[in-house]
């Protein structure tokens, strides 16, 4: 259940399960795996699939999932992204007769209201920006005077990223303090952290936490015609450090579960600095965008890892170093266009059906590449993203 299911529902499958999806595209290879599927949009040949900023909608998902319940005998749910900050919809979901399989929606609150949040980090000693929450342009310039320019400044709600700005004066907090305060009441404040973006997707019992990959994370790309400089473009598995970093990374991961009580697949987003300080920016308690090629890089099944650690208190054994790189680009469209028959690409994920149209700037579809290398991996890639943008035609 989440915006975007396809790697989880695949994932699924692989471990032998029925699936069936609450997503809000309904993409051909989704509907391919499932034996039930309900989507928030409609997509049909001639007609507009519309824009996630003013179609999504939390309460849909979870009457979506109460049709597919009262249709269906369902065990439990399993969460991708889209939810994490609506938590009336998430103890809703919980009282269904499925409930969540993972993190419980306590939990999930716990690590998603930032303001409480990085204050349990400051208690534990755990590097992270220093955040302001605020309501209004008075109270946001306040918060930056007091943090110093460079600030970010983001919605307290919200995911891939999106409606995210950087403030290095007063003239640009209020254009961005405008822009961010559309979609979300509670703003939020933070020191810039300059380096680079990564996330680690780890696995979590009550007493022990196994990390899987530390990711390179793709943001604000233009080769794939993001428009948004902080949204979601995809990752690379894995991004390599100095293992001094690594380690780094690991102990703060492990707190963070241990303390927090996180169970099964979690994602945590940090910034490495340029001094080799990994801060924390957010905690992602469900199953990542990453999934696919964590899976791939370490040969592991990520639904049935889930389910282990969940229900038995059993994280898989990694008997590999990664050996190969995996990279997912995520396209989005260029112009407004008609969606092409992207069927005979293997490498490609969320496929719209052919026909459709999709809006300027929204997502289109998926790459998935291996590669003995970092930039073997991503030549591939934009080799695939280059062919599926030529055969594209204005709507």
């Amino acid at each position: 259940m989440g915006v975007d299911t396809v790697s989880l529902a695949v994932s699924a499958k692989k471990a032998g399960y029925d699936v069936y999806a609450v997503d809000y595209f309904g993409d051909l290879d989704l509907r391919r795996v499932c034996s039930g599927c309900e989507a928030l949009i409609a997509q049909k040949s001639g007609k507009s699939c519309g824009k996630i900023g003013l179609l999504f909608k939390p309460e849909a998902f979870l009457n979506m999932a109460k049709s597919l319940v009262k249709k269906f005998v369902i065990d439990a749910i399993l969460q991708s992204s889209g939810l994490d900050d609506d938590f009336e919809v998430l103890y809703a979901l919980n009282e269904l007769v499925a409930p969540i399989l993972g993190n419980q929606p306590k939990t999930i609150e716990k690590v998603r209201r930032k303001p409480e949040f990085f204050e349990e980090l400051k208690r534990l000693g755990i590097p992270h920006p220093a955040t302001r929450v605020v309501e209004s342009l008075n109270e946001a310039m306040e918060a930056a005077k007091k943090l110093e320019f460079p600030v970010v400044v983001k919605p307290a709600k919200g995911f891939a990223g999106a409606n995210i700005r950087v403030s290095w004066n007063i003239k640009e907090l209020e254009r961005a303090f405008s822009h961010v305060s559309l979609f979300s009441k509670k703003v939020l404040i933070q020191k810039l952290v300059e380096g680079v973006h990564a996330s680690v997707s780890f696995l979590a019992t009550s007493k022990d936490v196994k990390v899987l990959t530390v990711n390179e994370q793709l943001l604000g790309l233009h080769f794939l015609f993001q428009q948004e400089p902080f949204s979601y473009c995809g990752n690379i598995v894995p991004l390599h450090f100095a293992d001094s970093i690594v380690e780094k990374c690991y102990t703060i991961i492990e707190k963070i579960a241990l303390h927090f009580g996180l169970k099964g697949s979690n994602g945590i987003d940090l910034v490495i600095s340029k001094e080799g300080i990994p801060y924390v920016i957010e905690v992602n308690p469900r199953f990542q965008g990453t999934l696919e090629c964590v899976e791939k890089v370490l040969g592991i099944n990520l639904v049935e890892s889930h389910v282990n650690a969940c229900l038995h208190g059993l994280l898989p054994q990694i008997r590999r170093k990664p050996s190969t790189f995996c990279i997912r680009l995520i396209l989005y469209a260029p112009k407004r266009v008609i969606a092409p028959d992207l069927t005979n690409f293997p490498q490609v994920r969320d496929i719209p059906l052919p026909g459709c149209i999709i809006e300027k700037g929204e997502p289109l579809c998926s790459v998935v590449v291996e590669g003995k290398s970092r930039s073997l991996a991503l030549c591939k890639a934009k080799e695939i993203a280059k062919k599926i943008c030529d055969m594209l035609n204005s709507a």
